[in-house]
């Protein structure tokens, strides 16, 4: 066993780390502090003392929530790319597999899949409101590095890194079409923007670019 599955171990082996890390993969959104504390009944001091072990293992990583109003920025804690495909995580591999399971099980497009993918994904609760920026935190959980640009009602979203390179140089029309197909179930669900197209670059490069444009 490597340093870092060690390291990892090591940090699961408390039953309440591990009861906190199950909480953080299974609601796949950014937690905070007060969340955990209210669903374990432990004091603040506690789960920080466990964020921080976990996060050293490299389990969880930390992030700060957009602020609102006055007051320090609230932190956040979601699942670290490196816990992928590791202690009952599902990776990024393992979720594609799956989604071309249910292509071929189902005998419909790669994009109908995709619409399906994306209206069962969970939304980040401080976002419901803001569609542009729903969207561009659901594409960088599926693992697209998003940028934004915008010009009026029209948004590009440039998706500087293709979670699915390898697969997707063999495979473009399939892998591709789930991820319009993520994206337009995602709008359906956010409501407020519409997808126009995909424009797909060579994924090894990536830098795809996702076009929308923002309705009333």
């Amino acid at each position: 066993m490597d340093s870092s599955l060690q390291r990892q171990a090591r940090a699961l082996g408390d039953p309440t780390r591990h009861q906190i890390f199950r909480y953080i993969v299974d609601s796949d959104r950014p937690v905070d502090v007060a969340e955990l504390t209210e669903h374990l009944r432990l004091n603040h001091n506690a789960i920080r003392q466990h964020l921080a072990k976990l996060t050293a293992a490299g389990l969880i990583l930390e992030g700060t929530a957009p602020v609102d109003g006055r007051g320090r920025p609230r932190l956040t804690y979601t699942l670290a790319p490196t816990a992928e495909s590791r202690w009952d995580v599902t990776g990024p591999y393992e979720r594609l597999s799956l989604m071309l399971t249910e292509i071929i099980r189902s005998g419909d497009s790669p994009v109908d899949v995709g619409k399906r993918v994306g209206k069962r994904r969970n939304l980040t609760a401080s976002l419901v409101g803001d569609p542009v920026a729903s969207l561009t935190d659901q594409m960088a959980r599926h693992g697209f590095e998003p940028s934004v640009r915008t010009k009026g009602q029209n948004v590009d979203i440039v998706l500087q890194h293709c979670p699915f390179a390898t697969t997707a140089v063999v495979d473009p029309d399939s892998v591709c079409g789930l991820h319009l197909g993520i994206a337009q179930g995602l709008a359906e669900k956010l409501g407020g923007v519409a997808i126009d197209e995909l424009r797909v670059k060579d994924p090894r490069r990536a830098h795809c670019v996702l076009r929308l444009h923002t309705v009333s």
